[in-house]
C-alpha cells in the first residue's frame, strides 16, 4: 500500500463518513434522562393542546366589539360578572356590555373572544373601566392552537433539549424512543506522548488529543471509551485496535497517519478491513484516514490538536451524527467583517481559528501544532476549496466553538 492515496476533497471524505455511519438500535429512557439524546420516532400528540380556550394574561374575558375605540379619556364601562378560577369554569355566557376577570391560564368563558389586560383596566364599583381596546384573539390561545390530537409535535432524528422535554411532558410521553448512544473508541498513539498527569521530558508531550476527542464525542451523544497511549510499535497498535473494534461502535485514532516511516494507522486499518480514503484536501489535516476496522468505522486522526479539532468538526461529526440518528443540520454560523487579508490555497479548504468580536473576525494564524490558537481563539473561518482566500473587510461566516 502507498504511504498516500490520491488526496480527496472535504466533501467527498464526508460522503464516505457518512455512508459508514449506520444508526444503532433504538431504546426507551425515562423523560427526566432524555435530554441530549436522540429521538428514534416521531413523538404524535395524545390530545388537543390547549384542550380548551385559555387565557395568557391576568385580565378581563370581554367582547371584542365593546372595547373599540376605548382610551384613558373615553373608557369602556363594563359590567363585571364574577371570576374564572383556576381549574374550573363558568357557566355565565359574556353577554354585550359585560366581562369576567380571570388568571392566566384560566378557561375563557363562552361568549369572549378576548382578554383585556389588568393593566389597562380600572375598576368603578360593580363594572370595569377599560382604557385600551382588545382585538379579536387578543391575549388568548384557542382550543388546539398550539397542537392537535394525532398530530407530530416532534420529528425522528431530534436532539432533545430541555424545551422539547417540556413539549414531550405535555403530550404524555414518559418513556422516550431514543436511539443508542454509539461507544467511541479513542486511540492516541506516539512514542512522544505522556499521561497528563506526568511532566513531559525532551521530546514528550503530554496526551492532549484524546481529552479534546472525548469531550468533543460526548458533546455529539456518543460515549467516549478510551484506551491509552499506544506506543510506535505496530504489533501493539493493531491488537489495541481490534480491541477497540471488538467493544465499540466506531474507533477514532489520533496520531500515526503522518507521511514517514512511521505511518501505521491507514496499515492497520487495511490489514482489517479496508482504507477509502488517506488523504484529505483541508488544512490543517491532510493526513486524515477514513476507513473501516473489520466492520467497524474507523478515522485516523492528525496528531496535532488543532488539525484534530478541524478534522472532527469538518468531517467526523458527519459519522457521530450518523450513528446517532442526529437529523441536525449543520453548525450554526455567525455573520462577521474580515479583520485581515486571508490567503488561501485553491483546491483546499482551509479552516482557521479566528477571535470574534464586536462582529469583527481576526484569523490567528500559527501552526497546527500549537495550542495556543486553541485557546485564544472563539470560531473558526472555512475557506471554500474553490477560493483564494478573502480580502480585508469581507463579509463571511464564523462557525462558533
Amino acid at each position: 500500500m502507498s504511504l498516500f492515496l490520491s488526496v480527496v476533497p472535504v466533501s467527498r471524505a464526508v460522503e464516505v463518513a457518512k455512508s459508514l455511519a449506520v444508526p444503532l438500535h433504538a431504546e426507551t429512557v425515562p423523560l427526566d434522562e432524555a435530554r441530549e439524546r436522540v429521538l428514534a420516532a416521531d413523538i404524535i400528540s395524545d390530545i388537543d393542546i390547549p384542550g380548551f380556550t385559555r387565557s395568557v394574561m391576568d385580565g378581563y374575558a370581554v367582547l371584542a366589539a365593546d372595547t373599540a375605540g376605548a382610551g384613558d379619556a373615553a373608557p369602556a364601562v363594563l359590567s363585571l360578572r364574577g371570576r374564572v378560577m383556576m381549574g374550573s369554569a363558568t357557566e355565565h355566557e359574556i353577554l354585550p356590555g359585560e366581562c369576567i376577570y380571570l388568571p392566566t391560564g384560566g378557561i375563557l368563558p363562552a361568549g369572549a373572544d378576548a382578554v383585556v389586560m389588568a393593566e389597562n383596566t380600572e375598576p368603578f364599583g360593580d363594572s370595569i373601566l377599560v382604557k385600551k381596546p382588545a382585538a379579536d384573539g387578543e391575549n388568548i390561545i384557542r382550543y388546539n392552537e398550539d397542537f392537535k390530537k394525532g398530530e407530530t409535535v416532534l420529528n425522528k432524528g431530534r436532539r432533545l433539549s430541555a424545551q422539547d422535554l417540556g413539549v414531550l411532558a405535555a403530550v404524555g410521553c414518559d418513556q422516550v424512543p431514543v436511539t443508542k448512544r454509539p461507544r467511541i473508541g479513542i486511540i492516541s498513539t506516539g512514542n512522544e506522548l505522556v499521561p497528563v498527569t506526568q511532566v513531559p521530558a525532551a521530546g514528550q508531550v503530554r496526551d492532549v488529543n484524546s481529552f479534546v476527542i472525548a469531550a468533543f464525542v460526548r458533546d455529539h451523544g456518543c460515549i467516549p471509551v478510551r484506551y491509552g497511549i499506544v506506543r510506535d510499535d505496530r504489533e501493539t497498535f493493531a491488537a489495541t485496535v481490534q480491541k477497540a473494534a471488538g467493544e465499540c461502535d466506531a474507533v477514532l485514532i489520533s496520531g500515526g497517519s503522518s507521511k514517514d516511516d512511521r505511518d501505521m494507522t491507514a496499515a492497520v486499518i487495511a490489514g482489517m478491513g479496508e482504507v477509502f480514503v488517506h488523504g484529505v484536501a483541508i488544512a490543517p489535516g491532510k493526513p486524515t484516514v477514513i476507513g473501516r476496522a473489520g466492520t467497524v468505522p474507523a478515522i485516523g486522526l492528525p496528531g496535532h490538536p488543532a488539525a484534530t479539532f478541524v478534522v472532527l468538526l469538518a468531517i467526523a461529526r458527519h459519522l457521530l451524527d450518523g450513528m446517532t440518528g442526529n437529523a441536525a443540520p449543520d453548525p450554526v454560523t455567525i455573520p462577521a467583517t474580515l479583520a485581515i487579508n486571508v490567503p488561501s490555497t485553491k483546491g483546499r479548504e482551509d479552516f482557521l481559528r479566528v477571535t470574534l468580536k464586536d462582529g469583527v473576525a481576526t484569523p490567528l494564524f500559527g501552526k497546527s501544532g500549537l495550542l495556543n490558537t486553541l485557546a485564544r481563539s472563539n470560531g473558526i473561518l472555512r475557506v471554500p476549496a474553490e477560493s483564494e482566500g478573502f480580502e480585508k473587510g469581507s463579509r463571511v461566516e464564523i462557525i462558533p466553538w
